[in-house]
């Protein structure tokens, strides 16, 4: 499984997980949870409008229904995190009672092209939080530019309300697949992952995906040794027609949650804009984190932080999309390479430190926020191969956008079968070969297996830096998480564990 030369076993030290431990536990300012909620789920659906330059927030529907299945005992966010951030204050004395840091589709779009030229557009977002007992005021919070929170809307929810939604969740055509259960959902990570693109006839094909997706993060750390802090299920609304949409190949099919390729003009990048049809199908189970599988066996994936993640079942690199789309829709990390195309711009902006943990602008040497993983001696920023790798792995990049130009045309054009699966397979060939040659420049690296500060990371080839030469947020591949990675992983799921 590890190709980058680290030892999987050798996590954290015991004390660095005490201190993760207690940083959740002792939270400021936690409110008793049964004085105020009840163990319910309210989910505040909303529209999100706008532009670069603007952006409005309306209420769609409030519903209340199930049980709450996030922690009791830990209420506040204690992770400085996401480009949002959900609040619920009581209406009384606007004390706070509960915040969530997220990502969103829309907060994506406004770094994009279409955006900063004023084109606006909505969507369509979820916050889910515990059921208030009595009156509580709903707030987003938005960073500016330096990365403080500012309020951006605010409305007043009364639960009592006649307008509030008490419908139970049902769908007859939904299967619900038990494929993982740590424990009760108060004491676990709950993640629901629904299908997408699966038809009545391929529910079978469902089962098995869900069932081998499960084998895998079970063998990546920290998941593996806090398996029992899971609990995970598969929800499947059979859609019309197998696949997803491929716009650039002319392809559209009917399915279940409307995913497509080419979300916001990147061609592997894989998303949804169906938010209400994802969080109803997701309902029929407690959730914490949702995720995606997409029935599909071209290359493509997306994650959002807690938003949603998608994946595709069947792509030579299945295992890589599945942990590292999920590293960003449940952790919050970013991605680390930044020789790819992507679909934004400005993402980091300049001078203005990451929130991830796992990148950072170095603008305060001396206070790395890693540096309790460094070892004594280890230069800033840490020198490794660089140059050369930019070399290689550019064209690379440059061949492949001309391979999946290609066989989209052959898609779209009506091409006989063979000659699609052809360039299909010569496509995944090369691919598995350049993954292969990045993971021997990178294992042969002086600085293998040492956390330093490495330039190039964030979609920035200058002026960003990682933890470590490699990991799964960097390149493609079956290795484990960096020192850092797997850090911050750990400390969000305990953070999601009541005391047991």
């Amino acid at each position: 499984m590890t190709k980058t030369g680290f030892n999987m076993k050798k996590t954290l030290t015991a004390a660095l997980v005490l201190l993760l431990i207690a940083a959740c536990a002792t939270a400021g300012g936690e409110k008793d949870f049964e004085t105020f909620f009840t163990d319910q789920t309210m989910r505040i659906d909303y529209f999100h409008i706008g532009d670069a330059e603007s952006e409005v927030v309306t209420v769609d529907l409030v519903s209340v229904y199930g049980i709450w299945a996030g922690s009791r005992t830990r209420l506040l966010d204690p992770f400085d995190n996401g480009r949002y951030s959900i609040k619920i204050y009581d209406a009384d004395d606007d004390s706070l009672l509960y915040s969530r840091g997220f990502d969103s589709y829309f907060g994506e779009y406004q770094t994009s092209g279409p955006a900063a030229e004023g084109v606006k557009r909505t969507f369509h977002e979820t916050a889910l939080v515990p059921a208030p007992k009595k009156p509580v005021r709903f707030a987003l919070d938005r960073r500016d530019g330096d990365n403080r929170f500012r309020e951006i809307f605010s409305q007043t929810i009364d639960p009592a309300s006649t307008g509030i939604n008490h419908d139970r969740i049902i769908d007859p055509d939904i299967q619900i697949i038990e494929a993982h259960l740590g424990g009760d959902p108060h004491t676990c990570v709950d993640i629901a992952i629904v299908g997408e693109g699966y038809t009545r006839e391929e529910a079978d094909k469902f089962k098995n995906d869900i069932r081998r997706h499960v084998d895998i993060i079970f063998t990546y750390e920290p998941y593996k040794s806090m398996k029992d802090a899971f609990n995970i299920r598969g929800v499947l609304k059979p859609s019309e027609e197998s696949g997803v949409d491929e716009p650039r190949a002319g392809i559209f099919k009917n399915t279940s949650l409307n995913a497509s390729f080419n979300a916001l003009g990147s061609e592997r990048y894989l998303l949804t804009e169906d938010n209400r049809a994802l969080r109803d199908i997701a309902a029929h189970v407690p959730y914490d984190a949702v995720m995606i599988m997409v029935n599909h066996k071209r290359y493509g994936g997306g994650g959002i932080y807690n938003f949603y993640c998608t994946f595709t079942a069947d792509t030579q690199f299945h295992e890589y999309i599945f942990i590292h789309e999920f590293g960003h829709s449940f952790t919050g990390l970013a991605d680390e390479y930044y020789t790819s195309a992507v679909a934004y711009n400005e993402f980091y902006p300049r001078g203005v430190e990451p929130v991830e943990a796992n990148i950072t602008a170095l603008l305060d040497p001396d206070n790395l926020k890693w540096k309790d993983l460094m070892e004594d001696g280890t230069p800033i920023p840490t020198p490794w191969e660089k140059d050369a790798f930019d070399t290689m792995d550019t064209a690379w990049q440059k061949e492949r956008a001309g391979m999946n130009d290609r066989i989209a045309e052959l898609k779209k054009t009506g091409a006989a079968a063979d000659k699609i699966r052809e360039a299909e397979e010569e496509y995944a060939s090369r691919d598995r070969e350049h993954s292969d040659k990045v993971d021997a420049y990178l294992e042969a690296s002086r600085w293998r297996g040492k956390v330093g500060a490495y330039e190039g990371a964030g979609y920035s080839a200058e002026g960003l830096y990682r933890p470590m030469v490699d990991c799964i947020m960097f390149s493609k591949g079956s290795k484990p998480f960096c020192k850092v990675c797997e850090a911050a992983i750990r400390r969000v799921i305990q953070c999601y564990l009541e005391q047991r």
